[in-house]
């Protein structure tokens, strides 16, 4: 998504976000990460407001105090931030890629199955199954921080089965445009 974002040329305008309108996506992020209300207000305080820039391709970056903390494309599930994730790790479910993938994933590229079930790759267990749809750390072999964000094309059983073909479609990674944006 963030592949080449340039602010200058790809943010059309930004306006704050009404009260009722953050209440709705307040409950909406609780629901969808598996955080406490506490972590939601360090992350994004009740007395700060929130601001919506839009940008092309019909992606929607919040951020507080000119920070962005998380995006959304069209009417799809909220995606953090990596600088977020970073400081808040336990936010998302995680899968991980081995040592091959890294370059890939790096590039932008969706990461597949194999990179995802091979040694050095991990998924959740299956009492731990996660479904299509759901948004997902992508940790990488070796690394101590999540180096991308996604959105599971397959669930997780079915990733270990299928083992071809895209598992994982990247939505934002280390060093692209987002990762490069301090402030809006």
């Amino acid at each position: 998504m963030f592949k080449k974002f340039s602010p200058s040329t790809d943010i059309a305008g930004s306006t704050p976000v009404k009260t009722s309108v953050q209440r709705q996506i307040r409950a909406t992020v609780l629901s969808q990460w598996k955080i406490e209300p506490e972590t939601l207000e360090a992350i994004w305080p009740k007395k700060e407001g929130l601001v919506h820039v839009k940008c092309r391709e019909h992606i929607s970056v919040y951020t507080v105090q000119a920070q962005p903390i998380f995006f959304q494309h069209f009417d799809g599930p909220f995606y953090p931030t990596l600088r977020i994730l970073h400081k808040y790790p336990y936010v998302l479910p995680v899968v991980g890629i081995d040592r091959g993938a890294i370059r890939f994933l790096l590039a932008g590229a969706p990461m597949m199955c194999p990179g995802l079930t091979s040694a050095g790759g991990y998924l959740p267990p299956a009492d731990a199954s996660l479904p299509a749809g759901t948004v997902v750390a992508i940790n990488a072999e070796g690394k101590e921080h999540a180096v991308g964000v996604g959105i599971l094309k397959l669930g997780t059983e079915e990733i270990k089965k299928v083992n071809k073909d895209v598992g994982v479609e990247t939505a934002t990674y280390l060093g692209d445009d987002l990762w490069a944006l301090q402030s809006l």
